[in-house]
This record gives C-alpha cells, structure tokens and sequence, in this order.
C-alpha cells in the first residue's frame, strides 16, 4: 500500500476538527450506507463487529435523545443533520459462526459476561473510531460526545435488546460555531516508548 498525501491525511486527521457548530444541510441515507460499508471493514477480534449504530435524524428522534443528553450537547444533537449512537451487542457471540466460520467454537469464548462486556466494548469502541475516520474520509464533519445518560439512551433507543449505549457522534457538515483553538498533543516521548 502507498502512503496517503498530505492532503488525505489533513482531513483524516491534521486538519480535521471536533465540530460544534452545523448546516442544516442533510446527509442523504445513501451516504450514511456508504459510511457504514467502510466501517465494518475495521479490524475487531475474531471479526466480532458488536458495535450497533442508530442514525438519530428525525425531529422526534433528536428530541428524545437531546432530552438525554448533558450540558451544551442538547443544541448540538438537535442541529446536527444525524447524531450516531454506537452501541455495543452483547449477543455479539451469536453471529461468530456467520463471522468467524474458520472457527465453529468461538461463541464459546465469551461464556463468562465480563469477558463478553469487555470484548463488546472495546471492540465496538474500535468500530466507533473507524466511523469517525471513514465519515471525515467522505467529506462529512464529526463531534463525537459522551455526556448523556447511558441507562436513558439504552431505555429509549435499544430497549429490549441486549445492545448497551457507548458514545454518540453528531455528523454532517461543520461550521465554525462554538469551534475551539486546537488543543495540545503529548508529543511521541510523553506518550510512547520504543522497545
């Protein structure tokens, strides 16, 4: 494979920006198909895929999960065009045989339920790092957020299933509102070592 240019690399990640601020311009649902058919060709363990993603777009939908949220994410959810809750399965271990099938005992591994949180939420916050990076590489904006009630999203928006609430994501197309100066990074020998 070739190394990406600088260009493909600004907008995946030098120059791409947590957004606050939205157009009201929507996002067709052929676009959110496409940006789903990138992201579940992330790696994950044993080709697990947990995560669920619910595309809040109605003005019904929106309300109910701004009613959830905390503090300044209210506006952002009920400006933006889709707000994208990434849930995580915990029946995740059912669809193994469709997808692992090289290894008919895989749903065997996650008999005990903290393994099975774990591997559910890890895996699923995997995925929801791959939809940040395949929504930016379609030219969409993203604002990811954690402030909101898990225990409320789960009741209104996943209630009986077995599909936990992980973090929600506002996308579509940014505007310079409520943008914030670039924050600092740990520079390479604060944060990694080379062994």
């Amino acid at each position: 494979m070739a190394k990406l240019d600088t260009a493909a690399l600004a907008q995946l990640f030098t120059q791409a920006r947590t957004r606050n601020g939205w157009k009201p311009e929507p996002i067709p649902e052929a676009v959110l198909r496409e940006l789903y058919d990138l992201v579940k060709f992330g790696p994950t363990a044993a080709n697990a895929t947990p995560a669920r993603f619910v595309f809040v777009t109605s003005p019904e939908a929106k309300e109910k999960l701004a009613a959830l949220s905390s503090g300044s994410n209210a506006p952002k959810i009920l400006q933006a065009p889709a707000t994208v809750i990434v849930g995580y399965d915990l029946d995740f271990p059912e669809t193994l045989p469709r997808l692992f099938p090289h290894a008919p005992g895989a749903k065997d591994w996650f008999q005990d339920p903290v393994a099975k949180e774990w591997g559910a939420l890890r895996n699923s916050s995997l995925q929801g790092g791959y939809f940040i990076l395949a929504a930016r590489a379609l030219g969409l904006d993203v604002g990811p957020m954690s402030g909101f009630d898990n225990a409320g999203v789960d009741k209104a928006f996943f209630e009986g299933t077995n599909i936990k609430s992980n973090f929600i994501a506002s996308i579509g197309y940014g505007t310079e509102d409520g943008l914030f100066p670039r924050n600092p990074r740990l520079d390479f020998d604060e944060a990694a070592k080379i062994l």
